[in-house]
């Protein structure tokens, strides 16, 4: 993917500025920023370690043969003005094999950087090289520093950076350090600098200079962890991630479109001392087991990865069963709370998908332990023994609907038929899940089709929470997409049963980057997701992770899937490049909102791609 100079040198929402890049190190750790070189949110910087941003930006600045010197950073400051503009010389900006290529053009001297970040180590390779020039030109690259976590600013009326010199650079509060040619120390702040409305100062540390000619570069380095050891040369990591991109498109056996989703999978698959795992979107989200299991068949099964996805549901389930022990734990805290019946589902996939029975042998027993633990409890989600389904006792962020959801209670049929089938597979006894699943697939077919021909969202919910179409039983007959998942799953309890509720969706519901989270006409219809009401947020903006429930259940009944994906093929160039947005607006133009990096989005449009538009 390449950009010229309409985008790149523009700092609308549409241009240079509204689009983003991302490279990680596959620990946790990224460098991310904008094409156009600005910084528009406190997460953006060439360096992160987990949740701490250490090297914001390296400022470059050329001295032409002539002696003139050009700024080509970019910086906004909180008066609003923007000095320098260095974006107003970007020619193109490039997205090759996943890595970021910035080309600058001063009249006929052209400069170009790009960028890498050594997989497995929390190391940054910046190459910077003069690609056209009549003559040599000078190099000045300044170090602009911080060290705070993610979400924070630091200012310099607070405690100072600890500056510490070392050979070729300089490290930095005793966590990363940075190494070049020409290192010339500094030591100032540059103040106000606004990123996403918010002012921080940075710490001009120093500057790396040299004088080159045409195929001349600058090498610089920035790394955490074992300072004392010097990573390879920056053409040498950049030219191995390279290669390594190479291998995880041949081991996909993808083409097209679906290469870019690979690259843009990987992103979000990470290493712990656990094993791998997955974060949940870039920037600023966690690892949360609803999400990642979710994902997990686009992101592993479909990018030719199973044995990591293996032994990270291994490690997932046995977290689980820790958690057990431990009811006020971090399981129940943080994660979402139908996390247990995605994980049933993920397992459950992995097996049909690789025929592996060893797994279904190893975590059929711990899965059932798990569900019986977190829904025959006192805890928020329980089973109803009247009909079998599940309740929400009280509305909680993930699940924000009191009563019985429909997508909570098709992903409890589903895990019941998967855990048959799982116990089944390990020579053990399925009795008490072909019960419950006998009961609760006859109970979600009597209660949840709605006189609309489509699905109730919430059955049984509480009057005062549903001040239009509640019925007798309170049950709220609201057109979201979350009953496609009836459909969808391969054990939903509406597969081979009238799909009015698809037929809805896809004429009420879906836009060209996914369904709405609630139909246009209805009550409380609010296209824009604002920031901190978690309701909102399901109330008609698109979640696109939903297009693969939504393809799955047109698959389920027939219906046609031509042209489902153009619009957000067209979007990887839209919003973070290369990848796929968590959210968009409900209503046109569809503007992306969330994380602009969503693994469950990325995940399923390349599932989707793999099972029905290769």
């Amino acid at each position: 993917m390449t950009f010229g100079p309409q985008v790149c040198g523009s700092l609308t929402a549409d241009g240079g500025r509204g689009r983003e890049w991302l490279v990680t190190d596959g620990l946790g750790g990224y460098a991310s920023g904008t094409v156009s070189g600005l910084r528009t949110r406190r997460e953006h910087a060439l360096l992160t370690v987990f949740d701490h941003v250490a090297l914001a930006s390296l400022d470059l600045t050329v001295t032409l043969p002539s002696g003139a010197k050009v700024p080509l950073c970019t910086h906004e400051w909180a008066s609003g003005s923007i000095a320098p503009a260095g974006h107003h010389h970007l020619q193109t900006f490039t997205l090759d094999q996943g890595l970021p290529r910035w080309r600058w053009r001063i009249g006929d001297v052209v400069v170009e950087r790009e960028l890498a970040m050594r997989h497995g180590h929390p190391s940054l390779a910046v190459v910077h090289r003069v690609i056209s020039a009549p003559g040599p030109v000078g190099l000045a690259v300044a170090a602009m520093c911080t060290w705070r976590t993610a979400h924070t600013t630091r200012r310099a009326s607070g405690p100072g950076l600890v500056v510490e010199p070392v050979s070729g650079g300089v490290v930095i509060d005793g966590a990363y350090r940075l190494h070049g040619p020409g290192w010339q120390p500094a030591g100032l702040w540059h103040l106000d600098v606004r990123t996403a409305g918010q002012v921080e100062d940075l710490w001009h540390a120093g500057t790396f200079f040299r004088q080159v000619g045409p195929g001349g570069t600058l090498e610089i380095s920035a790394w955490a962890g074992t300072l004392g050891e010097t990573p390879p040369p920056p053409q040498v990591v950049i030219a191995a991630e390279r290669e390594r991109t190479h291998r995880l498109v041949t081991l996909s056996k993808t083409e097209g479109y679906a290469e870019t989703l690979v690259l843009a999978a990987d992103r979000f698959i990470v290493r712990t001392a656990d094993g791998p795992d997955v974060v949940a979107g870039y920037p600023g989200q966690g690892r949360w087991t609803g999400d990642t299991m979710a994902a997990y068949e686009g992101l592993f099964l479909d990018t030719g990865r199973a044995d990591e996805g293996r032994e990270l549901l291994i490690a997932r389930t046995r977290a689980a069963a820790r958690q057990l022990r431990t009811p006020d734990g971090p399981w129940l805290r943080h994660d979402a709370l139908d996390a247990p019946l995605w994980l049933v589902h993920a397992v459950d996939r992995h097996v049909s998908r690789t025929g592996d029975s060893a797994l279904a042998a190893k975590l059929a027993a711990p899965l059932g332990r798990l569900l019986r633990h977190q829904l025959g409890g006192s805890g928020p989600l329980t089973v109803d023994p009247a009909d079998g389904l599940l309740r929400l006792a009280v509305p909680v962020p993930d699940t924000p609907r009191v009563g019985k959801p429909v997508e909570i209670n098709a992903l409890w049929v589903n895990a019941l038929a998967a855990m048959c089938d799982l116990l089944a597979e390990a020579g053990l006894d399925d009795t008490e899940p072909r019960t419950r699943h006998a009961q609760a697939h006859a109970s979600f077919l009597s209660r949840f089709p709605a006189p609309e021909g489509w699905l109730y969202d919430v059955v049984e919910g509480p009057a005062a929470a549903y001040p239009l179409g509640a019925g007798a039983h309170h049950d709220d007959p609201s057109l979201r997409p979350y009953q496609l998942l009836a459909w969808s799953l391969p054990h939903g309890p509406m597969r081979g049963r009238p799909a009015g509720g698809v037929h809805a969706a896809g004429e009420s519901l879906l836009t060209p980057l996914g369904p709405r989270t609630l139909a246009p006409g209805e009550y409380g219809y609010q296209p824009h997701r604002p920031a901190g009401l978690d309701m909102a947020h399901h109330q008609g903006p698109v979640w696109t992770w939903l297009i693969g429930p939504y393809a799955d259940a047109c698959a389920a009944a027939g219906r046609p899937l031509d042209g489902l994906l153009d619009a957000l093929d067209a979007h990887l160039a839209e919003y973070g490049v290369g990848s796929i947005s968590e959210t968009a607006d409900g209503d046109a133009p569809h503007r992306a909102t969330g994380v602009p990096f969503s693994a469950r989005s990325v995940a399923e449009v390349l599932r989707i791609r793999q099972r029905y538009l290769r």
